[in-house]
């Protein structure tokens, strides 16, 4: 009788799509017969009933210790030698039976599983089938043993059915099995006794150490964790030169798992343990880094813990989220694909510190996870615990047997040879009276023995004479067997030498695994780590949300924003970065609000947790760190920002300056919307300088585009409405403008920057002179007069380029940002300038908050 799941393996298709069974034939035109109710019969008369009585509990202990005996033997639990469980253990011998190795095609894996269940394993198909899926997943195995074809599921999901995959050997496979036909192992028969299948594979590799087991068995369970095979390895070769090595040295080789996921494994107390006991835990967390995902910061995984899915964090997140344990979180997105590997971005909500709320994910969800080691396997037939050495010494051992078998079997094999090419060589030495004794013979039988008596040969050499063809018996063939004879002793003396000598025997196998180690093996994945680290711990005491403690906004020539909780960024002018000057800033807090105010006179709301915080370190910022002001704020077409307010109705308020020689201070109206005007602009004017006064004593200043500088104490301007439109600042001359407003603290060594061009050419293409000139040598004149010369034009130089006005040192900048020299202060206040060496775009002092600055594109 044959299995059904052989006649389904190899059934065929009829024309029609069904099914054809062979089977008795049924006439044309005519029924089967229908089934009838069988009626029993009755016992005879002479029956006499025999009834045992069985206790049962006896009965149930027994049935049960005898289930428990298969789960553990048949079923659960690894070989510590190949470290495969029987059913593993069937699929890679019946796939290495099949030949499907990696050099060949892909087949269903329906028809592994097939013969699998057909031949040796007598358990259902599902299980086959999720035995093979697993020894093709990449994430589950440290060495995948088969090379899957089609879609074998995620940490997630499982695979397609089985009729839907393929599968064949991968090359990790070939080296369990190889040398299996060269009687290295035992075969025992099958569940019907019709075939045999081995109880061991050869295993050239450490498969146990290296990929791990789980497995749950009745009164016991295994967990091993996988690891490196170059490691392994290293150990090994170490432990065959020096079998007294202690667990201690043996973890200089193998100093912990290396799990198929990577991440990283936090604390090696306990891996030490279990190398010692075979028994441990150890805790794993996923790989991640905070880095700007668009406008916030985010938390980006790119290793998840062995055994944890993408989408097993991802709903652990999302409850967490929705039942309010786990505050700071936007937005999650799951970004993994064949190309990138794992990629889960969690978007973090401004106002929350993401290096602390990833140690709260760490915490509450699975990207940290707990590894229990409880290294329970196969020894002899009985299921022992053991540690990393014991198991170690248990696969050399196996190993050690291997090799012997196998050189025993070749030596074997060679030596047969050897015993025919012998008799060759002696038959061809009297060719001719070989040839006339067969001739003569009356059967073969006759010839076998008559050259058995006259050439004193062997049985075995006889018939392989008899059986060989006449073309072979030539001289030239006897050159070739004499070389073939050479090379056979030569085999035997050496085959001879490492059944003989253990030292030499345990180098062949040393050698060997060096081999596997340099085909097979790959870098470390998995990162150990003694402890967390001083980062993480103090990310532990770490609030969620960013206090709000008091910091600096600012804004750079280039219209960086940024915030920094500096005491004072910029007051110091020692070691100030050239590169992109700071030209406002205004002290607020990590969770206030600040104004931008535009040319067009409006003031624009923005919250400071918006703005990117720089290092703490930060003494003299050049905002590289920052965020483009137009990711935050959206400007009409040709308005302009121009500095930085606090939005506090008390102090001094907020100077402005308008292109047609208008000055006006406010106390800015906190409204509730996102903008407002601060002034009421007269047609064709706009705001050219914006300034937040500290203590109202300052000095306010114009410079015009004739090189007229006027400037008078900001107590002469009187505070106004929102709605108004300011009062008379500078007397300008018809056809020029204001180019620069600003103002200078009470006290302040401030210097004039003033560069002079040509009306004519495009803006930014012409250098011009530059001068600077100490604020001091102009005097102070009343509000609404035209103040004193400042700058004197050259030959083809008509208008200012560029003026600035605020404390030494000064800092100019480039449109791009970069850093210009300015010459030295120059006492004529009146006088030329020296040419520049590009145009000036932005200046700023040490006391930048206080200095008007040069408008800012949005």
């Amino acid at each position: 009788m044959l299995r059904c799941s052989d006649i389904v393996n190899h059934v065929v298709e009829d024309g029609c799509g069904g099914v054809a069974v062979a089977g008795p034939s049924v006439p044309a035109g005519t029924m089967p017969p229908m089934a009838r109710r069988n009626t029993p019969e009755l016992p005879a008369d002479d029956f006499e009933e025999h009834i045992l009585d069985t206790d049962i509990k006896q009965e149930m202990e027994s049935s049960f210790l005898e289930y428990a005996y298969s789960v553990i033997y048949s079923r659960a639990l690894p070989d510590a030698r190949d470290g495969l469980k029987p059913v593993q253990r069937r699929i890679l011998y019946m796939m290495n039976d099949m030949r499907l190795l990696p050099d060949r095609g892909h087949v269903k894996s329906s028809r592994i599983v097939g013969e699998v269940m057909g031949r040796v394993h007598p358990h259902g198909d599902s299980a086959i089938y999720e035995a093979l899926v697993r020894l093709a997943q990449s994430w589950s195995m440290r060495l995948p043993m088969v090379d899957g074809h089609g879609n074998f599921g995620s940490p997630d999901d499982s695979a397609a059915a089985m009729r839907y995959t393929e599968a064949r050997m991968a090359p990790a496979a070939v080296a369990m099995t190889a040398s299996i036909d060269e009687n290295t192992v035992d075969f025992r028969p099958n569940y019907d006794s019709r075939e045999f299948e081995p109880s061991v594979l050869p295993a050239a590799i450490p498969n146990l150490v290296v990929n791990g087991a789980t497995g749950i068995a009745v009164g016991m369970a295994t967990n091993m964790a996988p690891h490196n095979l170059v490691e392994v390895v290293s150990a090994l070769r170490e432990l065959i030169r020096n079998p007294a090595m202690t667990v201690e040295d043996l973890m200089r080789f193998v100093p912990g798992p290396d799990l198929p996921t990577g991440g990283t494994i936090v604390g090696l107390d306990g891996i030490r343990d279990a190398y010692a006991t075979g028994r441990g835990s150890f805790k794993i967390r996923a790989t991640a880094r905070v880095e700007p995902v668009g406008r916030r910061k985010g938390i980006v995984v790119t290793e998840l813990p062995y055994g944890v899915g993408i989408e097993k964090v991802m709903e652990r997140i999302k409850t967490l989220v929705q039942t309010k344990k786990l505050q700071g979180i936007s937005d999650l997105k799951d970004l993994t694909d064949m190309a990138n590997g794992t990629r889960l971005v969690i978007e973090v909500k401004n106002g929350f510190v993401p290096e602390a709320l990833l140690e709260q994910l760490y915490r509450q969800t699975p990207m940290e996870d707990s590894f229990g080691i409880n290294n329970v396997c196969l020894v002899d037939g009985q299921p022992r615990t053991l540690g990393l050495k014991e198991l170690l010494e248990v696969f050399l051992a196996h190993r050690y047997d291997v090799v012997r078998r196998r050189s025993q079997f070749r030596r074997d094999k060679a030596a047969a040879r050897l015993h025919l090419v012998e008799g060759l060589l002696i038959a061809i030495l009297d060719i001719d009276e070989v040839i006339q004794l067969i001739r003569s013979s009356d059967n073969a039988g006759e010839a076998k023995q008559r050259l058995i008596q006259v050439f004193d040969l062997s049985e075995a050499q006889a018939e392989y004479i008899l059986d060989m063809a006449l073309r072979r018996l030539t001289r030239f063939s006897r050159i070739e067997l004499e070389k073939e004879q050479e090379e056979l002793q030569r085999t035997i003396d050496a085959l001879d030498a490492i059944l003989a000598d253990e030292k030499l025997l345990r180098g062949v196998v040393s050698d060997e695994l060096g081999d596997m180690a340099k085909t097979y093996g790959t870098p470390r994945r998995t990162v150990l780590l003694a402890s967390a680290g001083t980062a993480a711990i103090e990310a532990q005491r770490m609030s969620v949300e960013v206090a709000d403690e008091p910091c600096f906004a600012l804004l750079s020539s280039t219209g960086l924003l940024a915030r920094t909780s500096d005491a004072d960024p910029i007051t110091t002018g020692e070691g100030r970065a050239n590169h992109d000057v700071v030209t406002s800033a205004v002290p607020t807090s990590a969770r206030g609000e600040i104004g931008v105010v535009t040319s067009r006179g409006r003031l624009l709301r923005l919250g400071v947790l918006d703005l990117p915080a720089l290092p703490p370190t930060h003494v003299d910022p050049n905002l590289q760190g920052g965020v483009p002001l137009s990711a935050l704020l959206t400007l009409e077409p040709g308005e302009r920002a121009l500095a930085l307010t606090t939005l506090a109705t008390d102090g001094p308020g907020l100077a402005l300056g308008t292109r047609l020689g208008v000055v006006k201070r406010v106390n800015p109206e906190v409204l509730n919307r996102d903008e407002w005007e601060v002034v009421n602009l007269a047609d064709g004017d706009e705001v050219v300088g914006a300034v937040q006064l500290t203590t109202g004593s300052e000095t306010l200043c114009f410079i015009t585009s004739d090189a007229q500088l006027l400037h008078f104490g900001a107590d002469s301007v009187r505070p106004q409405g929102r709605n108004a439109g300011g009062m008379a600042g500078v007397r300008i001359a018809p056809g020029a403008k204001v180019a620069f407003f600003g103002a200078i603290p009470a006290g302040a060594d401030a210097v004039v920057v003033t560069a002079s061009g040509s009306s004519t050419a495009l803006p930014g293409t012409e250098p011009g002179s530059v001068k600077v000139t100490p604020f001091a040598e102009y005097p102070a004149k009343g509000r609404a007069t035209g103040g004193v010369r400042c700058h004197r034009f050259l030959k083809g130089e008509d208008t200012m380029v560029f003026a600035w006005a605020g404390p030494a040192p000064a800092r100019a900048a480039a449109a791009s940002g970069a850093p210009i020299q300015l010459p030295a202060a120059d006492g004529r206040r009146d006088g030329s300038g020296v040419p520049a060496p590009q145009p000036i775009d932005a200046c700023s002092g040490p006391a930048g908050m206080l200095v008007g600055t040069s408008p800012v594109e949005g």
